[in-house]
């Protein structure tokens, strides 16, 4: 990762910042659903501004990743899930998904969380092998999930222990 590069709590000032970053990298590769229009929100009840962190390049956000609660049940707080990963395509390939995703994890893992889970189509290699690398595994797949774009696409689950201490595998 570039070693300007800051990873910080997201602030409500951000939200813009993070729209645009994350229309810019919508493509059917990552996303099933439809890109979001330009005067979207980001942060809302679902989606409240502090389950994002962002990487900071200088005075510019270059990436983001989201995660919140897996659902609202109490019996399954111990579980975190990754709702977003996006980074800049010009900021891509200098580790800084990798430093958010465990950014991610390690905030999770401080707040008592065991484990973090994430959804990724199935076509979409580079996120999987990201997310291999910060120590996911799939734990199952849903065949068919999604019609994009006249083909059928897998929904992938995948899931990550956070109460053992993880070294992510090097690239």
């Amino acid at each position: 990762m570039a070693l300007d590069v800051v990873i910080r709590p997201a602030r409500a000032a951000d939200e813009h910042e993070i729209l645009e970053l994350h229309r810019s990298a919508w493509s059917r590769l990552s996303e099933p659903g439809p890109k979001r229009p330009a005067d979207a929100a980001v942060f809302d009840e679902r989606h409240p501004v502090e389950n994002f962190l962002v990487a900071e390049d200088g005075r510019r956000i270059v990436g983001y990743i989201a995660q919140s609660p897996a659902s609202p049940m109490e019996s399954n707080r111990h579980v975190r899930h990754v709702q977003g990963l996006a980074v800049l395509e010009s900021a891509r390939g200098g580790g800084i998904g990798r430093a958010l995703v465990e950014a991610a994890c390690a905030a999770a893992r401080a707040g008592g969380a065991r484990r973090m889970t994430l959804r990724v189509l199935g076509h979409n290699e580079p996120a999987q092998q990201l997310y291999r690398r910060c120590g996911f595994a799939v734990v199952g797949v849903l065949p068919e999930e999604f019609l994009l774009d006249g083909a059928y696409v897998d929904d992938v689950w995948m899931s990550r222990s956070l109460s053992d201490s993880h070294e992510p595998a090097q690239s």
